[in-house]
């Protein structure tokens, strides 16, 4: 059956949600998260996209992206992707371009999957039913009582078996808040995750002392720009803590390099910055490559199509921030039970739905 059609009116809108209470890690503090929501027409529905980014990237969506895939088949994204990609060639296709066409690409693989009728992960293909998923937060500004609350909710309420705090904003004092977090989680894992704060010294230092709260996944101990410092580490780190990295990456070559290196033990991948669904399922088949495994950071209810879609998964990132916002404005986000989260098979596309009026007050 040959089914044409043709992308229609794009739409970007920006929201910028406050966050609970103030946050940071090794090398940032915010207080708010920008989401960019793009809906794109095409064979009378409405397929939806969203990415974390700055707000300006709305205008760069709704004018040369918008005009570069206007009147393309909505039934091959891949095409769309492919022209969106050269046509920032110019601008750089890194960084706000990248979120920007993520967010694009997300919304034409929905329109596709609803011009079918069908849920967005049947229409990939799935290796799995179900994702495990591992609490995320324990932000650096958080006091312990804060830190012990959020962590042990996530194991006791939603039955996460691994949650991942924050570290680098105080070096001296990580082993101590570490020791906090592993007392709160009991025999559930913990991850640090330390945004590159550390020096490669450093990060050895601290990954023995981290060893002995058997911590099991050391996050960007260095900048994940520091190919060979992260080998180094990885190389050297007790072995049972795995390394991971490869949340800022833009593009499948970055990926690529980084899994030449050596450098991690557990790939990381962002859909909403490295290209959309289109790249994700091209980082995850240089995963199956090199025989690592693929994790998704952040934006859950986003991942979890994909997540089923790719052989080598580790798990998705349940971060706070994210599932806070993707609760409060999608109707359909995902709720855990025992530590893993399932695409809703009765819902067409990704199974979300935009609350715009709840989101008005957030409106850029």
């Amino acid at each position: 059956m040959k089914v044409d059609v043709p992308i229609g009116k794009v739409r970007a809108s920006a929201y910028k949600i406050p966050t609970d209470k103030p946050e940071a890690d090794g090398t940032i503090a915010w207080d708010s998260t920008t989401l960019i929501v793009v809906e794109i027409s095409g064979g009378n529905v409405l397929g939806l996209g969203y990415t974390y980014a700055d707000a300006s990237i709305a205008e760069l969506i709704e004018s040369k992206l918008a005009a570069t895939i206007a009147g393309l088949d909505a039934m091959q994204p891949q095409a769309a992707w492919l022209a969106m990609q050269q046509a920032v060639r110019n601008l750089g296709r890194e960084g706000l371009a990248a979120t920007a066409i993520s967010a694009v690409d997300s919304a034409l693989y929905d329109l596709k999957a609803r011009v079918f009728d069908v849920p967005l992960a049947t229409l990939l293909g799935r290796y799995r039913e179900e994702v495990p998923i591992y609490g995320s937060g324990g932000f650096t500004t958080y006091s312990d009582d804060e830190l012990n609350d959020q962590l042990a909710g996530w194991v006791d309420r939603d039955g996460c078996k691994c949650v991942k705090m924050k570290v680098g904003s105080h070096p001296d004092d990580d082993p101590r808040r570490v020791a906090v977090a592993k007392s709160a989680i009991g025999e559930a894992t913990l991850f640090v995750d330390a945004n590159g704060a550390y020096t490669v010294k450093q990060a050895l230092a601290l990954a023995e002392c981290f060893n002995e709260q058997d911590v099991g996944w050391f996050e960007e101990p260095v900048s994940s720009d520091d190919l060979r410092g992260l080998r180094l580490i990885r190389d050297r780190a007790p072995a049972g803590m795995d390394i991971a990295a490869g949340e800022y990456a833009y593009t499948a070559c970055y990926v690529r390099e980084m899994l030449e290196a050596d450098a991690v033990d557990v790939q990381q991948a962002d859909v909403t910055r490295c290209g959309g669904v289109t790249a994700w399922l091209q980082i995850g088949a240089l995963c199956e490559a090199f025989q690592i495994d693929l994790s998704g950071h952040c934006a859950p209810a986003l991942h979890l199509s994909v997540a089923c879609a790719v052989p080598r998964l580790r798990n998705l990132e349940w971060f706070h921030d994210h599932v806070r916002i993707e609760h409060m404005l999608f109707d359909g986000a995902p709720v855990p039970k025992d530590g893993m989260i399932r695409p809703d098979l009765s819902r067409p596309g990704h199974g979300l739905q935009f609350k715009r009026t709840d989101a008005e007050r957030f409106a850029v």
